[in-house]
């Protein structure tokens, strides 16, 4: 039966190339498997684009339809070694597209433009901050044990001294080429040589400290600055401090999880800080100077005469910074009355003269 690729994909007759690449993509996500789809779409999806994607293919297919790939023509549906007998090897193809795509979906490495750059494991550690170092930031020194590039052979794998070949496994490609079965037929993916690391080159004698690796696990010691008003919870991103990937590439990162302390006597409201502090009854009634501890240390607040029990009170600008902009929240205090659980006789008679008085 014809098949009409333009309509599968969902393009015109007219579309460029970006059209019919973008068009893949998204249905290609849409339609895969894995995530729902039906499986009979994301295959005439792939068989289309691999029609549509290739100039040559494509105006066969304008000049002749479907039928021009069907029987054994032109890699047409049917064949062998591939889905809906299309192989899908794409060394050396224009279909970047499609390798991305399938790629993520199947976990598969390679992409546009040849290899891509190895990239090492990251590491995630956990600090205790106490709630002072929280407020203001510190400075923090890790001891990580992790896999780092050889300091002896400088992540090269061999011996200083000694010479380094061409890998003959792949060729100096640092990558051979790896068949592989899926529901939908052969995926033919480039994988990194297990012979080179993937450097694309062997020693002739390996590194006595690494064993040809180029990386080898130790301690270190990483200096890190928390930044002022982190949470408690929060996770902060150091890159590169992570672990060198074997055969040379980036490191990974370093996510840092922070735990701060409790304080005894303060709390934290979003980018407040929150206390409870108790004076006398006295003070509330008549008014007067209290001081009150803040995170910067004691601040003189001038209490009102009449002033109730659990009365708030803000104190500007003593509370926990705004990211970098240097700015900072309250400390916002509750004013407690002391009552006290035991009077002198001195204490009782006055107080006794204040009921009196109406008070």
């Amino acid at each position: 039966m014809a098949k009409d690729y333009y309509s599968i994909l969902g393009v015109s007759k007219s579309a460029n190339d970006d059209e019919i690449k973008k068009s893949f993509r998204r249905l290609a996500h849409e339609h895969h498997p894995d995530k729902g789809g039906d499986a009979s779409k994301f295959k005439d999806i792939n068989e289309a684009y691999q029609i549509l994607g290739d100039k040559q293919k494509r105006q066969t297919y304008d000049q002749f339809g479907s039928a021009a790939f069907e029987n054994g023509g032109g890699g047409a549906p049917g064949g062998s070694g591939g889905f809906g007998g299309f192989d899908f090897n794409f060394q050396g193809q224009d279909f970047g597209d499609l390798n991305d795509v399938l790629g993520e979906m199947f976990g598969f490495g390679g992409g546009r433009g040849g290899r891509r750059e190895k990239r090492g494991q990251n590491i995630e550690v956990d600090v205790e901050l106490s709630f002072r170092e929280a407020v203001f930031g510190a400075d923090k020194t890790l001891k990580l044990y992790r896999q780092l590039t050889c300091e002896h052979c400088k992540g090269e794998g061999a011996e200083p001294g000694t010479k380094v070949n061409e890998c003959k496994t792949c060729g100096g490609k640092g990558q051979v080429t790896q068949a592989t079965r899926t529901m939908f037929g052969t995926m033919q993916t480039a994988v990194q040589c297990k012979d080179c690391h993937g450097r694309g080159k062997k020693a002739e004698k390996e590194c006595t400290v690494c064993g040809g690796h180029g990386v080898h696990r130790r301690e270190q010691s990483v200096s890190i600055r928390i930044p002022a008003g982190v949470d408690d919870g929060a996770m902060l991103q150091v890159s590169g401090e992570g672990e060198a990937p074997a055969g040379g590439g980036r490191a990974g990162d370093l996510f840092v999880r922070i735990h701060v302390e409790q304080h005894p006597t303060f709390e934290r409201n979003g980018n407040d800080i929150v206390s409870e502090m108790a004076i006398p009854f006295s003070v509330l009634a008549i008014g007067g100077t209290i001081h009150v501890p803040t995170i910067d240390g004691d601040e003189s607040v001038r209490v009102a005469e009449g002033t109730p029990d659990g009365t708030l009170i803000t104190i500007r600008a003593k509370g926990i910074p705004y990211g970098r902009s240097g700015t900072r929240g309250n400390h916002i205090v509750r004013l407690v009355a002391d009552v006290p659980r035991k009077l002198s006789k001195e204490q009782k008679a006055l107080l006794e003269q204040l009921r009196n008085t109406g008070l």
